[in-house]
């Protein structure tokens, strides 16, 4: 969930302007064709177009390689877990100790399928995220039937998650001010300080928040779940997109 923010990195980008369902929709279906490709190239393909499109709306490089340092992290373990641990046909062995490591030219082959379409699918979703502001993503789930209790629950925990870091770096700049921070240990014990502050805000600001909206006459329904209608030329675009990525996919 980290891609996504409160606002869009670029108002003036045409996918910020494209209703958020048409979004999710389309990034659904070429989640399923990127998951479900025996290829390399068509994920590779998709990673590749995703990724322009979020430098074209003007994330930084080191943004991005910072958002895709986890993932790309696991696609290389499984990348060399296969090398070395899966296959039957021999590629290269050296020595290590006095063990004799293989690595296998199908396991190789079958890593790198895994880590494209690894990479495929984190760049689908980190274009959906830096295009789409978070309540327009959780509006389009509630559009698609998605229980309306996990959608309130998902956009509580967003608001106060910005509140809580609001705290903590207001309680981290006190501490740190006062050296709490010069050494590991008092360093460790600012710590525990500062998530017992936290945890005991956020069970204060939970009992605030549902006594304002009783009070408030809060009965479940948010305005954001209501959509306006469909607009056919997007619809058609992303048809078109769609079916572009099919042909594609079944090369």
């Amino acid at each position: 969930m980290h891609h996504f923010t409160r606002h869009p990195q670029n108002d003036d980008h045409p996918l910020t302007r494209l209703d958020a369902r048409v979004k999710l929709l389309s990034a659904l279906t070429l989640l399923v064709m990127v998951i479900s490709c025996r290829g390399i190239a068509f994920p590779l393909l998709v990673a590749g177009v995703c990724g322009g499109i979020c430098l074209s709306l003007g994330v930084r490089p080191r943004v991005l390689a910072l958002r895709f340092a986890e993932p790309l992290f696991i696609a290389g373990m499984v990348l060399l877990l296969k090398l070395f641990f899966a296959g039957t046909v021999p590629l290269f062995s050296f020595t290590i100790a006095g063990w004799e490591v293989v690595g296998h030219r199908d396991g190789l082959m079958e890593g790198v399928r895994i880590a494209s379409r690894i990479a495929g699918a984190v760049t689908v979703v980190a274009a959906v995220g830096f295009t789409t502001p978070f309540t327009d993503l959780m509006g389009a789930l509630a559009w698609l039937r998605v229980p309306k209790g996990f959608i309130e629950v998902a956009l509580f925990a967003w608001r106060y998650l910005f509140v809580l870091l609001d705290d903590a770096q207001v309680v981290y700049a006190a501490q740190k001010n006062r050296l709490g921070y010069a050494g590991y240990r008092r360093g460790l014990r600012s710590f525990g300080t500062l998530t017992g502050a936290l945890v005991i805000k956020a069970f204060d600001n939970s009992q605030n928040i549902t006594t304002a909206m009783v009070q408030r006459g809060y009965d479940g329904t948010m305005p954001l779940l209501k959509h306006r209608p469909f607009r056919l030329a997007e619809v058609v675009a992303a048809l078109l997109v769609v079916a572009c990525m099919g042909a594609l996919w079944r090369i």
